[in-house]
């Protein structure tokens, strides 16, 4: 048995009793590893994904992982990577959270896109629109059974020699903001930046549509060998998908047709209700896209590249100190100055099942607050982005997940204050009754303003007979209230015999009486008579 490396090689052990032996390491990162193993119960090849990090440690954290894991083994599909077991050992004297999974030979997509890029500069679009609609049936799976994968990206999607799609990770992303939370009792957004939904960069809630604005990221990715928004930080990269519009595909790929413009430009809305549907709404699109159009070689533009993403946001939140003495422009009237970029955007390898190519990309770690109340970005009308050449130089970027604490409150800042320079103030924060407070509703609907959307309903039965907890049976986890419409929400309380009181919100994203968001958060612990009153923040459906 041996363990070398940073972050542990366990090649040799064994886990479960000696169930499972580990043995070649097929890809490891900062957060976990993947090992090829032998299953010795049933004689076969799995993948075993071992978490290495001070979250395993923590036994709430174990206890989710462990759960969410049991969800997704649940997933049976043909484009979704099969979990078969989970658990947890001890290696290199860390008790280690670990998965056991399907075995895939095969590569990661974005390995499938470094060689397109070398031969065409980009994935034909035929091929991109057949993988994004084999990724958007995984999807569509997962999400009608609730579960959304929040870390879409080329290092999470495989492609086996028959060229089947395989979509994997599903639960993780959730389980490590589960465990970042209890450990820094502030929550995390889970995610990586350049794949990051605006909702996720702003640490709201996410629902099925965050996924797919991942996958139109990826889509113009693939089309384009390029990624939409791009920058030298985390921050500014961020910063762009909160408030920087993307460039048309066509615009560095002459070959694709509008229909793929239009595809991209709607699964890239910055207002989630602008997005498609559903994942199979945006299935359906990519396939009628794809039978559309006779399928024609990349013909990139060259030197064409999207603008450097966020420059600007680091200096105007953070100034150098030769410069402080100087008045420092707002941010609304910093110019973006274009930074190195032009190069092909070639993500790096990741996943298992492909030990030449190594590289594997770790896990989400997340960054930024979660529920911190910031204006909704949607109401804010971007000035569109126009590509200009690259000098041409300037190598990939690492997109891998990130923990960031104070940059992203900073970010936050920032936001906060365009929107302030930019729309005017219409909050109140009147507060309703414990147990029979109401929604605030405008005397008038101001342009803008949003109606309730009463499809948004929570099961009375999530109340009466809600999820316990798993170290105290005296208590039970809170269920998720938001975004779900008011008069259900109210309904499930009547029924659980539960006390709550109602903030109103100026908020249009969601429509009026939509739940915004709720204390205690979701998967608390509370006493299961009498959890105490429960605070909702509730949209009024007028604009911020």
């Amino acid at each position: 048995m041996s363990q070398d490396g940073a972050h542990g090689r366990y090649t040799g052990q064994s886990l479960a009793g000696g169930r499972y032996q580990l043995r070649d390491l097929l890809g490891e990162g900062g957060m976990a590893s993947v090992h090829l193993a032998y299953d010795a119960v049933l004689d076969r090849q799995v993948a075993i994904k071992t978490l290495h990090t001070e979250l395993g440690r923590e036994q709430a954290f174990r206890e989710r992982f462990r759960r969410e894991a049991q969800a997704v083994a649940k997933l049976t599909h043909t484009n979704i990577v099969s979990v078969f077991d989970t658990g947890e050992d001890d290696l290199g004297g860390l008790t280690t959270p670990y998965i056991v999974m399907e075995y895939i030979e095969g590569r990661p997509l974005g390995s499938v896109l470094e060689e397109d890029i070398r031969q065409y500069g980009a994935m034909p679009a035929d091929k991109a629109l057949k993988v994004t609609a084999d990724v958007l049936a995984a999807l569509e799976i997962s999400h009608e059974m609730g579960l959304v994968h929040r870390d879409i990206k080329p290092g999470n999607v495989m492609v086996t020699k028959r060229a089947v799609v395989k979509v994997m990770d599903f639960g993780i992303a959730r389980a490590m903001q589960s465990g970042v939370t209890s450990m820094t009792q502030t929550g995390m957004v889970v995610g990586t930046p350049q794949y990051l939904s605006p909702e996720q960069a702003l640490g709201r809630g996410v629902d099925a549509r965050s996924d797919l604005y991942s996958v139109g990221i990826m889509l113009f990715q693939l089309v384009t060998g390029r990624l939409p928004f791009d920058a030298d930080s985390p921050l500014a990269i961020a910063y762009a998908h909160v408030q920087e519009e993307p460039v048309a595909p066509s615009s560095i790929n002459r070959s694709l047709p509008p229909a793929v413009d239009a595809l991209v430009a709607r699964a890239l809305k910055k207002n989630p209700n602008e997005r498609f549907p559903t994942a199979e709404a945006m299935r359906d699109e990519c396939l009628r896209v794809a039978a559309s159009f006779h399928a024609a070689a990349p013909s990139i533009v060259p030197g064409a590249a999207p603008t450097q993403s966020g420059s600007g946001v680091g200096s105007a939140v953070f100034p150098p100190v030769d410069q402080t003495a100087q008045p420092a422009p707002g941010p609304v009237q910093t110019p973006y100055q274009p930074g190195p970029y032009g190069a092909p955007q070639t993500p790096a390898p990741a996943a298992y099942g492909y030990p030449q190519q190594g590289g594997y990309q770790t896990p989400p770690v997340g960054y930024g607050p979660q529920g911190v109340q910031t204006p909704p970005p949607y109401a804010v009308a971007p000035q569109p982005a126009t590509p200009q050449p690259g000098p041409g130089a300037g190598g990939g970027k690492s997109n891998k997940p990130v923990i960031i604490g104070s940059v992203v409150v900073s970010l936050v800042a920032v936001v906060s204050l365009v929107l302030a320079l930019t729309m005017s103030d219409g909050g109140s924060d009147t507060q309703g009754g414990g147990g029979g407070g109401a929604s605030a509703s405008a005397s008038s609907q101001p342009a803008g303003y949003r109606g309730p959307d009463r499809t948004r309903v929570i099961d009375k039965t999530k109340c009466t007979e809600p999820e316990k907890s798993w170290d105290d049976e005296t208590k039970i986890e809170l269920p998720d209230f938001r975004y779900k419409d008011l008069d259900s929400v109210k309904a499930c309380f009547q029924a659980a015999g539960w006390q709550y009181k109602i903030t109103p919100q100026n908020d249009n994203t969601w429509g009026k009486d939509t739940v915004l968001d709720q204390f205690p958060s979701e998967g608390t612990a509370v006493d299961k008579k009498n959890p105490g009153t429960i605070e909702l923040t509730v949209s009024t459906g007028n604009p911020a």
